[in-house]
């Protein structure tokens, strides 16, 4: 077992899972998968698929791959892994441009994505495709505001996923700033 100092505190975020019916996978089951992978003090929170975790720095990289692995051959599905660091997912929250114009919090929610895209992908993005949301990319998480909800959005995971060619996983800002608290 390594020493707690070679460890590090990080977030797994799964895109898919206990939503519509689909992809079920009980909590128990994630922690029990990322236990499997290697990660200390996993800890769950909420059913769609957020983990806090302890790694040791040469697995956070290949975390992602394996557990999409264990969930294929335990549950039959893929699903999309993004990881952050706790350091990463405090500057998210210290960094949301919204938050700064005086956005209610309420409508506001991140899109982490697994690379960062290329700055001519970026420009590409349409800005006025679902009036009055807007959204803004900072390096590898898009900031989003919907002041209708994301329900009704054309912002979405298949558009910034075939515009970006990346893949994202969205959580509202209640959701990134309780994750930010258990690292």
């Amino acid at each position: 077992m390594p020493e707690e100092s070679t460890l590090n505190r990080h977030i797994a975020l799964l895109r898919g899972i206990n939503v519509g019916g689909h992809n079920k996978l009980p909590m128990k089951n994630l922690a029990a998968i990322f236990r499997q992978a290697g990660c200390n003090h996993v800890q769950t929170y909420i059913q769609s698929g957020n983990v806090v975790l302890q790694a040791e720095m040469n697995l956070v990289g290949r975390l992602p791959l394996i557990v999409n692995e264990l969930i294929r051959q335990e549950f039959g599905f893929e699903i999309p892994v993004v990881i952050r660091s706790g350091a990463e997912m405090a500057r998210v929250v210290q960094s949301n441009p919204f938050l700064a114009q005086g956005a209610d919090p309420r409508e506001l929610a991140v899109g982490f994505l697994a690379a960062q895209p290329d700055s001519a992908r970026i420009a590409n993005l349409d800005p006025h495709r679902s009036p009055p949301d807007e959204f803004v990319v900072q390096g590898s998480e898009i900031y989003l505001r919907y002041p209708h909800g994301l329900a009704r959005s054309k912002l979405t995971n298949a558009y910034f996923d075939s515009k970006l060619k990346t893949i994202s996983t969205f959580r509202n800002w209640r959701t990134v700033c309780r994750l930010v608290e258990l690292v």
